[in-house]
């Protein structure tokens, strides 16, 4: 992630001269891009600044399996897309924080694919900046158009109905909740090609650090699941990497080794 912090830290550090507390950053990147390494390392640098950091990731609001909307489609029982996050608590998460209020920041334990208790949720009052990551933040929905024709063998499964529930949820709850960012940050993969290797690595740093804990991590998926898992991702990242690029607030290009520099904007 060469030059990617300095890059961005710069920036921040202009939006922040006209800002109003909590600043909220959206970070978007596809799976394995690096987003939860930048939005850390940020917020290291912005507190040594001085300034106090709240971080929220999108995979934080993910639904307990119970609650997801299977019964709009079976594809919905695997986390992931617009459709199997709690929108309305993150919707009251950035009521709460923007009203100066203690606020618990949601927290989800992917390996066991539940929320964590929300007694282990850490609490926050009155935060700067608030950096809000995922690998969808800021989506637009696409047109109805697009939806018609499957991009990969998961979606010839079924009839259509998921993709277009995904659609609606962007067009609905998820539009309200990203209208809350005020500056958007795109971290643009070369191509969807390389998230299935990213994404292999994040399991296998997971499998590593659930051993250190003396967790067995039964959740961690092999390489051949990961291969049908990121096929959920495929449509709506590749539609972000061809759309954002136009209305993302900064845009950083990666490499396959994830390294950046700006993009002209």
């Amino acid at each position: 992630m060469t030059g990617s912090l300095e890059v961005v830290e710069a920036r921040i550090k202009d939006w922040l001269k006209e800002a109003y507390k909590p600043f909220i950053f959206g970070i978007c990147g596809a799976q394995g891009s690096g987003k939860s390494t930048l939005s850390e390392g940020l917020a290291k640098r912005l507190e040594d600044e001085g300034l106090k950091v709240a971080l929220l990731s999108l995979d934080d609001l993910y639904l307990a399996p119970e609650a997801r909307p299977v019964a709009l489609s079976p594809l919905f029982a695997t986390r992931g897309v617009p459709g199997t996050h709690y929108v309305a608590l993150g919707e009251r998460v950035f009521a709460s924080l923007q009203a100066g209020q203690p606020t618990r920041l949601p927290r989800f334990d992917k390996a066991s694919d539940r929320p964590f208790p929300e007694s282990d949720w850490p609490e926050i009052t009155a935060p700067d900046v608030l950096i809000f990551e995922g690998w969808c933040v800021g989506a637009l929905p696409q047109s109805d158009e697009d939806l018609i024709a499957p991009v990969n063998d998961l979606e010839r499964e079924d009839s259509g109905a998921w993709r277009r529930s995904v659609n609606d949820a962007l067009k609905g709850p998820y539009a309200a909740l990203f209208s809350h960012i005020d500056r958007l940050i795109l971290l643009a993969a070369p191509g969807f090609e390389i998230v299935r290797d990213w994404r292999i690595e994040q399991e296998n740093t997971l499998r590593d650090r659930l051993k250190a804990e003396g967790r067995t991590g039964a959740k961690i998926m092999s390489d051949a699941e990961v291969s049908r898992f990121i096929q959920y991702y495929e449509r709506l990242t590749r539609h972000i990497l061809q759309t954002m690029p136009a209305y993302a607030d900064l845009v950083l290009q990666l490499d396959s080794s994830r390294n950046m520099k700006p993009s002209p904007k």
